[in-house]
C-alpha cells in the first residue's frame, strides 16, 4: 500500500488504541478493529489535521444512509485509503 495507508494505520493505532500489527489493508474498521462511530469521527478529525485535508465524513454518512455507498466495503481500509487519496488529490493547489 502507499504512504497514506501508513498514516491512516498509525493514526488508528494512536487515536483508537488498536495494536498496529492488527491493522492491515484488508481490515474493516468496525468489524476487525472495533471502531464505533465516535472513534471513526475522532479518526477523521485526526487525519484531517495530519494530512491537511477535510474528509467528507458527513457526505459519507449521508451516502451510506441513502444506499449510495456499501458500508461494508467502504470501511475496509484499502477502500477507505483510496477515498482519502482522492480527497488529497483534489485538495492540492
Amino acid at each position: 500500500m502507499n504512504n497514506t495507508f501508513e498514516v491512516v494505520a498509525d493514526t488508528i493505532a494512536e487515536e483508537c488504541e488498536v495494536a498496529r500489527d492488527r491493522i492491515t489493508p484488508d481490515s474493516h474498521v468496525v468489524e476487525d478493529l472495533g471502531l464505533d462511530s465516535l472513534a471513526f469521527l475522532d479518526l477523521c478529525y485526526a487525519l484531517d489535521t495530519k494530512l491537511h485535508i477535510k474528509l467528507p465524513f458527513e457526505q459519507w454518512v449521508n451516502d451510506i444512509n441513502a444506499g449510495k455507498i456499501d458500508a461494508k466495503a467502504h470501511f475496509v481500509l484499502r477502500n477507505l485509503v483510496s477515498e482519502i487519496d482522492k480527497v488529497i488529490a483534489t485538495s492540492k493547489p
